[in-house]
């Protein structure tokens, strides 16, 4: 099979920073305005999650949980048994990226439902339980290659019903979301689209519709966007931009900037940049 995440992770690279392997003894609360999306590998104990996205949920078996999108949530711990492996996560290119809109605001797992992360978990609970050079980024490499497992796990049990995973999923769309993840440049229509994926263009149109959440010309607008960004973040100059995105001139990359983001190219790079800057530091376990 196609390798579905390639071009996803090409360019929107994860990023885990390890900041909690042990027992945790308080709550902790997070904020969605710090920008990061957050996973927690609960391998012992007893937990609370609140948050105003979800109601409370109680976790009392060995599992993960993560919030890809910016998220305000506790996790709390219950009884004195709770350990705890805990992660920022963030995409090198920063701005708004696919693999996050494509997903719920709480993603939870049994690790008993994941057998595949087994060999992971397990290097990873071994190395928070000790203090080997190289354990933080032993760590969050770790937690990196555990978040990958879980968008695997979603396509492959076919666990989300609507977004770009779940067309990922499809026996069919995933050739025509894979066709224009590899090549946003090509000057795709819904006839050359439909035909990747083996089927007629009215039912193309209406399935991608109904599984993906957009119709495929927006679809394609958004990931052409995606790409710019993160080129942009990268240092490309904006006519290599718009050439690798479709573009016809810079000035047409910059009216799809206005029309989509409201801000043309540079001005939404300088405040990307600012806004990186101006991140928190997380602590190092």
């Amino acid at each position: 099979m196609e390798d579905r995440l390639a071009d996803l992770l090409k360019y929107f690279e994860l990023e885990a920073r390890t900041f909690q392997a042990g027992p945790l003894r308080h709550a902790g609360n997070y904020d969605g305005r710090d920008g990061l999306g957050y996973i927690h590998v609960q391998l012992n104990g007893c937990m609370r999650l609140e948050s105003a996205c979800h109601p409370a949920v109680e976790v009392d078996e060995p599992s993960l949980y993560f919030y890809m999108n910016p998220t305000h949530h506790r996790v709390i711990p219950l009884d004195d048994r709770v350990t705890m492996v805990c992660a920022s996560l963030r995409f090198a290119s920063g701005g708004e990226n696919p693999i996050a809109r494509a997903l719920p605001d709480l993603v939870l797992i049994r690790l008993a439902d994941t057998p595949t992360l087994e060999p992971v978990i397990k290097v990873l609970v071994q190395e928070a339980g000790e203090q080997h050079c190289g354990r933080q980024a032993v760590l969050n490499r770790l937690m990196e290659i555990v978040v990958i497992g879980v968008l695997r796990e979603l396509m492959d049990q076919n666990i989300l019903q609507t977004g770009m995973l779940a067309g990922l999923a499809h026996p069919k769309l995933h050739k025509a979301i894979n066709a224009m993840h590899a090549e946003p440049g090509r000057n795709w229509n819904l006839e050359s689209l439909a035909s990747i994926a083996g089927m007629s263009r009215a039912r193309f149109s209406s399935k991608f519709h109904e599984v993906v959440g957009t119709p495929p010309g927006l679809f394609l607008t958004q990931w052409r966007l995606n790409v710019a960004q993160a080129l942009l973040r990268r240092g490309e100059p904006l006519q290599l931009v718009a050439d690798a995105t479709g573009y016809s001139s810079t000035s047409a990359l910059t009216r799809a900037f206005v029309t989509q983001l409201g801000l043309p190219p540079k001005q939404w790079l300088k405040r990307e940049l600012e806004a990186t800057k101006s991140e928190p530091a997380r602590t190092k376990v």
